[in-house]
């Protein structure tokens, strides 16, 4: 089993991450990288360097304005006088009856949903980048391989068509299911990630061709806050297409594990013939942003009961912060993973 990694993706280190109004250190440090690899190597999997990939394929799901920000927004925020170091929003605005502003000041405030997205001078290489890893395990998949791991940091999850939010600022793992669909796929995305996969959801919400399936801390009481709960199933086409299991704040294996089974199930009956795991580590009982109480034990089962799932499978890299464990947790569910595979 193969896995994707680029070393521009150590390019972006977000400096300011908001905790409850207190500007603090991020919590997306380059070094997660570099943990996962390890737990990737420690695992047994190849490593192999991303390929490049045409923008039109890294595209296809975000607006052109949001990219054009994304990309030479910093130059012009630079060129303002006093500028920070990274950008932020300092306005939040209701876009209904709004119009899209030139001013990269009103930019910022219309494509940065949350003051956990800074955007510093190498964070659009770095993301390219990232997009990149998701597209090179998708084609592996794609070309016959029985699975991939896309080592993606940053994560993407959070990432609407036109919006960057919570460490993400492109939606990987829906570049890479883009590059299915456009091969004539049915896929389904499992997001185990202890977040709602919002911006996920909202690219595919009315497409009935997608299944997307997110199991997360219920938005209540929990990032993203407005976005994941049962009742969002879809819209138009896409209804029923939609899926959320909600936990409760400090859920541990057991009321997770019954939930991941729930969805692999769903993945089966949709008829879905090519499968991407949202490879979140953070519902870790002891990761620095909290939520869940799974334990590494828990992953090695969600990585067996995944595995088992007889269908091409790509993992695609969310979040998952710096604990002692972080490389243990990623091998231990890649170990459990391929010895189902192997077992198929």
């Amino acid at each position: 089993m193969r896995f994707y990694r680029s070393d521009d993706q150590l390019l972006h280190n977000p400096q300011t991450f908001m905790v409850r109004g207190n500007m603090v250190a991020s919590e997306d440090r380059p070094e997660r990288a570099t943990l996962l690899e390890a737990g990737a190597l420690e695992a047994g999997l190849e490593r192999c360097e991303a390929r490049n990939h045409p923008f039109l394929s890294k595209a296809g799901v975000h607006s052109a304005d949001y990219l054009d920000f994304l990309i030479n927004g910093y130059d012009e925020w630079k060129r303002l006088p006093g500028a920070a170091d990274e950008i932020h929003a300092n306005v939040s605005p209701s876009r209904e009856h709004a119009g899209y502003p030139s001013s990269i000041v009103g930019r910022a405030g219309w494509h940065l949903g949350d003051h956990a997205a800074p955007i510093g001078p190498n964070t659009a290489i770095s993301v390219l980048a990232t997009a990149d890893v998701a597209l090179s395990a998708v084609h592996d998949v794609l070309g016959g391989e029985r699975e991939s791991y896309a080592l993606c940091r940053s994560p993407g999850h959070h990432c609407s068509r036109d919006q960057a939010a919570g460490h993400c600022f492109l939606n990987n793992v829906a570049i890479a299911v883009s590059s299915a669909l456009l091969k004539g796929h049915r896929p389904a995305v499992i997001d185990i990630d202890v977040h709602h996969g919002n911006g996920t959801q909202e690219i595919f919400y009315d497409r009935a061709d997608v299944l997307t399936i997110s199991v997360h801390v219920d938005p209540d009481e929990f990032y993203p806050f407005y976005w994941g709960r049962k009742d969002e199933r879809g819209t138009g086409d896409g209804k029923g297409a939609n899926i959320n299991y909600p936990l409760a704040v400090g859920a541990g294996d057991t009321v997770w594990l019954q939930a991941l089974e729930q969805a692999a199930q769903r993945v089966l009956s949709f008829g879905a013939d090519v499968l991407f795991v949202a490879l979140g580590l953070d519902a870790y009982e002891h990761d620095p942003l909290g939520g869940m109480k799974v334990s590494t034990q828990g992953f090695s089962r969600a990585g067996k009961m995944l595995g088992e799932i007889d269908l091409p499978i790509v993992l695609v890299q969310e979040g998952g912060y710096i604990s002692d464990a972080l490389s243990t947790n990623l091998r231990e569910f890649l170990l459990a993973f391929r010895h189902a595979r192997d077992a198929q």
